[in-house]
């Protein structure tokens, strides 16, 4: 009795678990588009899509996520379609009223009896009718097409080639025919009602109506078996990673072994169907499979890793808050239906208090007490233990027969922590038990310490931290112990803290981004925070971490944050409102890729719940989420190959017309679109068809060569303005796994205007030469004529502008020697020996000064010779002493530079004159003099184009020197004829006078003047 017990209980966790699988299945019906939930047949095109046939909805195009619809009023022979097949870019679809074809955006149909399926053989269509084989002839004609006579009459259901010969599946038998063009060899195999055919290395699977699938073995002649087990009433065959799906009417598929033929599988309504009559299965070339279904619309099937729980396999409620792993059981929680325990056994419902039914518990833990512990919403802590009790029984009528058992009876014991018990807080956040140790997390009310008395089999109070213990903010989000002991808690408000050995490090807005952190993990040595719209970061365990955000080139699929869960192998999951993130992690904060699990990939729960993730004793995961529960078995993975995505152009238009060829491989390959120079916008339209994932493609386009464009969704991409000549587009997608596609080229030409063409700009030049020649020719003769006359002008001007030259240092000579000479009678009467000395200083000057005036230039170190001797003159006439300074400041050597004679002497005079000997009105003493040594400095420097020359003193200032001055008739003529001289040189500008300044003190006058630079080299 005990065996049949235990075989029955074994059976219903099996059978729980297998509705546990229905997470495998996901429906597409009218709802998400589908024109009709009788679907016969599916086949998928090169550039992706799947199109399927519909029994009264027309022809559906389905890119996976929305259909785009097909009926008669665009061309189809009718809307009932039974069977599909590809032809060249175009597609076969046999209807009940004939065959269409569609090429590109056009449907051709040849009405006709109704056509039950397509064959394509050496580029010709062969359409199997209820009523033998029609073909297409080389006029497109659709017309009967003689084989034997019993086929001619029989309905034809399938066709199948082996390699060698041709096989026909009709309601009048099975037909091997040697050629199907030209048959001369027709042998009727068998008469059974045969309805499919399935050809798979060198055996063919035929099935029948009612007896099952018979196994031709063609390479062979004369071998056959059939399928003992196989089902009945089929419909379609199809191989499947080498095991024989069976579409059948009234059971589902069939998954046998294709060779062994030992059942798999089944997949019908106890698995998640809603119908059993199933018209075809069909896997696409990314590995989904797709199952056609009369009534219920279109099936895909998941083959994953995942498990998924709900109502409808045990538990109490769809929406699960918590999830703790406990030895070998499973703890859960669901939306106000207290907690389930999921075990070998199945799910079994715990037992609550009174007081706890219908209440939220948003935690669980399991403390080495044997003690489950749920904190709720609004009721505190409830704390479940259960114990068995040995009691002894007696059994028999007499002393002789009495025998003794021992019966163990179980015991439940509830304890509630509450605020009508004293505890703080009714609202938990988190438990996290540790020894005899719990640690209990409110919403609001801070974080409370209990130790277990073992005696009492409860715990009790023994601290609680809050605002006056340094828990600044007390909106509590998750806690989670690290492996030092210390108690981790993040809040609300993104503050972060941590108790150890009873005291508080309250860390404050540790990433400064004021955002909630949901959830804590440690993970060897290193602290990571899942955040709510700020992604996961990561620090180093430490007194005060400092952290940084994970990043990579793959981005999360969303920023919010809700779980946080390693696994065994080192990977980080994250829970989101989308569902989960595999994250493989490289070292520091590098995200090294992103495995994305959504509804696609099998995790039908999709937005998970805080708190509700666990990893059990086999390592494997647990996620609790708005729609069930789903496990996920991390030894059971196996990485498929993954599949290059395959792109192509849908449309190509020039100024908003489209000029796209519906025949595109012949297009792209052999035509160059050629646009008159007119014509430069194009704008291209591509796609990348991925049905699990349609709205995670990526592209980018590339131009000639240039760099390519970043990753983007959009699918399109218009160009403008482009020069003339050839071009050559090519864009790249991407799809979700970030698996690049081969790039695929579109080419083009936009001519060149008659202007820019060779031949024209030739002709076009040599005519412009020829006319600017003869203008030219014309021109010169002219100017020659006018250039006689010119050049005796300018032979005039050059000798009239010497003459100039030297008439103002004739002018500025005199002028001159005129001053020296009024100097030394001065010093006649009142100091005869220094007038001696005088003169022949001046002397010696005048003999330089005659030397140099017969030249036009004299060197820079000549200048400042005489320069020097004009000075030692003054300074023998002068009342009081000066000081002077001459230097070069130029990296050419004074000897190299030249310079007109006697350029600088007029402003080194007047600024002796008029500056240094001049009285200064605020220091002016008794005598009238001035008690300011003067100071003279003459500086020359120099660049690529200019000599500079500086000649500064500290006079009273050329605007106060100009009132004090009386007006004579040669007052002003060196300086105006050295003026002339320099702007006939320098150009105009080149001299200029500036009074110098400080505080409204006046410090002297500067003079500064250019000419151009002239060496002897």
């Amino acid at each position: 009795m005990k065996i049949n017990n235990l075989l029955f209980l074994l059976l219903l966790f099996c059978f729980g678990n297998l509705l546990a699988q229905n997470n495998q299945l996901r429906n597409y019906t009218l709802e998400d588009g589908l024109p009709q939930s009788q679907v016969y047949d599916i086949i998928q095109d090169t550039a992706g899509y799947l199109w399927l046939a519909t029994q009264g909805g027309g022809l559906a195009r389905f890119d996976g996520n929305e259909f785009v619809i097909f009926r008669e009023k665009d061309g189809l022979a009718s809307n009932y379609i039974q069977d599909l097949e590809l032809f060249g870019e175009g597609l076969l679809i046999a209807t009940k009223k004939g065959l269409s074809i569609k090429n590109g955006d056009s449907i051709y149909s040849f009405k006709g009896r109704q056509a039950n399926t397509v064959f394509v053989n050496e580029g010709v269509p062969y359409v199997g009718t209820i009523s033998g084989i029609q073909r297409i002839s080389e006029a497109g004609i659709l017309e009967n097409h003689t084989i034997h006579p019993t086929l001619d009459s029989a309905i034809i259901n399938d066709i199948a080639f082996d390699g060698t010969r041709f096989w026909v599946a009709s309601s009048k038998g099975l037909f091997r025919i040697d050629s199907l063009s030209n048959p001369i060899s027709v042998e009727n195999y068998d008469t059974s009602n045969f309805m499919a055919l399935q050809q798979w290395n060198d055996t063919l699977f035929a099935a029948t109506f009612t007896q099952g699938i018979v196994v031709i073995y063609t390479a062979e002649e004369h071998l056959e078996e059939v399928i003992r087990n196989s089902p009945t009433r089929i419909n379609n065959l199809n191989i499947v990673n080498n095991q024989l799906w069976v579409s059948t009417d009234t059971n589902g598929i069939s998954v046998l072994d294709a060779e062994t033929f030992q059942p798999i599988r089944s997949i019908s309504k106890r698995e998640g169907l809603v119908v059993n009559h199933i018209r075809k299965s069909f896997l696409d070339r990314d590995g989904g499979i797709w199952i056609a279904t009369s009534g219920a619309g279109l099936y895909t099937y998941f083959q994953n890793d995942f498990t998924h729980f709900d109502k409808d396999t045990g538990l109490q409620g769809n929406r699960v808050y918590a999830v703790q792993a406990a030895n070998k059981d499973l703890y859960i929680s669901t939306s106000e239906s207290g907690i389930s325990k999921l075990d070998s056994l199945g799910i079994h419902q715990i037992r609550t208090p009174e007081n706890f039914s219908n209440v939220k518990i948003k935690t669980i833990a399991h403390d080495d007490f044997g003690n489950v512990l749920a904190g709720s919403d609004g009721k505190g802590v409830w704390q479940y233990r259960k114990t068995v009790k040995d009691s002894l029984i007696f059994t028999g009528d007499t002393m002789v027969t009495m025998r003794i058992d021992t019966l163990q009876i179980p015991k439940i014991e509830h304890t509630i922590y509450s605020e009508e018990s004293g505890f703080p807080s009714d609202w938990i956040r988190q438990l996290v038990p540790i020894r005899n140790t719990l640690w209990v997390a409110t919403y609001s009310a801070g974080i409370v310490k209990m130790s277990y008395d073992i005696t009492q089999n409860k715990y009790l109070k023994t601290d609680h931290f809050a605002i006056e213990t340094g828990i600044e903010d007390l909106l509590i989000r998750d806690s989670k112990l690290d492996e030092e002991g210390r108690l981790w808690y993040s809040t609300q408000n993104g503050h972060l803290g941590f108790i150890k050995n009873d005291q508080v490090t309250h860390l404050g807005d540790v990433l400064e981004a004021g955002v909630a952190i949901n959830s804590i993990e440690f993970y060897k040595g290193n602290l990571f925070l899942g955040t709510a719209g700020n992604g996961i970061w990561k620090a180093s365990l430490s007194d005060y971490p400092q952290f940084s955000k994970l990043s990579g080139a793959k981005e999360l699929t969303s920023q919010n944050c809700y779980q946080l869960l390693f696994d065994t192998k080192g990977n980080l999951w994250a829970g989101s409102e989308r569902g989960v993130d595999k994250i493989e992690l490289g070292n520091d904060r590098e995200l090294i890729d992103v495995f994305h699990f959504g509804r696609n990939d099998g995790f039908l729960g999709i937005e998970t719940c805080l708190n509700a993730s666990a990893i059990d004793e086999d390592g494997s995961l647990w996620f609790g989420a708005l729609y069930g529960l789903t496990k996920y078995e991390t030894s059971a993975v196996v990485k498929k190959k993954e599949q290059k995505p395959a792109i192509t152009f849908e449309d190509v238009s020039v100024d908003f017309i489209s000029v796209f060829n519906s025949n595109r491989a012949t297009w792209i390959t052999d035509s160059i679109l050629e646009l008159q120079p007119s014509q430069d916008q194009i704008s291209f339209a591509y796609r990348t068809v991925d049905l699990m994932h349609p709205k995670d493609v990526h592209y980018r386009y590339q131009l000639d060569n240039k760099e390519w464009s970043p990753w983007t969704k959009t699918a399109s991409q218009n160009l403008v303005g482009l020069n003339f000549g050839k071009h050559m587009f090519k864009v790249q997608s991407r799809n979700y796994r970030w698996v690049e596609s081969e790039a695929i080229s579109f080419p083009f030409v936009i001519k060149t205007p008659l202007y820019r063409q060779l031949w024209f700009q030739i002709f076009s030049l040599a005519l412009a030469i020829s006319i600017i020649g003869l203008l030219v020719y014309g021109y010169i003769r002219r100017l020659k004529n006018r250039n006689r006359k010119t050049q005796e002008e300018l032979k005039l001007q050059n000798h009239l502008l010497s003459l100039e030259q030297k008439a103002l240092r004739l002018q500025m000579n005199p002028h001159f020697i005129f001053n020296v000479l009024n100097g030394i009678k001065a010093m006649g009467s009142s100091n005869p020996q220094k007038m001696e000395t005088t003169i022949n200083t001046f002397a010696m000057m005048l003999r330089e000064i005659l030397n140099n005036s017969r030249k036009d230039v004299i060197s820079l170190d000549q200048e400042i010779k005489t320069l020097h001797k004009y000075l030692e003159v003054e300074q023998l006439m002068a009342r009081t002493p000066f000081l002077y300074e001459i230097k070069v400041l130029s990296e050419v050597a004074a000897e190299e530079i030249l310079i007109p004679p006697m350029l600088v002497q007029p402003f080194v005079e007047n600024a002796i004159k008029h500056g240094i000997s001049a009285p200064l009105n605020d220091q002016e003493g008794e005598g009238g003099g001035s008690s300011r040594k003067g100071t003279l400095k003459v500086y020359f420097t120099s660049d690529e184009k200019n000599l500079y020359c500086t000649v500064t003193d500290n006079g009273p200032g050329i605007f106060e020197s100009q009132k004090n001055k009386t007006a004579t008739s040669h007052q002003s003529v060196a300086l105006k004829v050295t003026k002339e001289r320099i702007e006939s040189l320098g150009g105009k500008g080149a001299l200029e006078l500036k009074q110098l300044e400080e505080n409204g003190v006046i410090l002297g006058t500067e003079v500064t003047f250019k000419i151009p630079l002239e060496t002897d080299f």
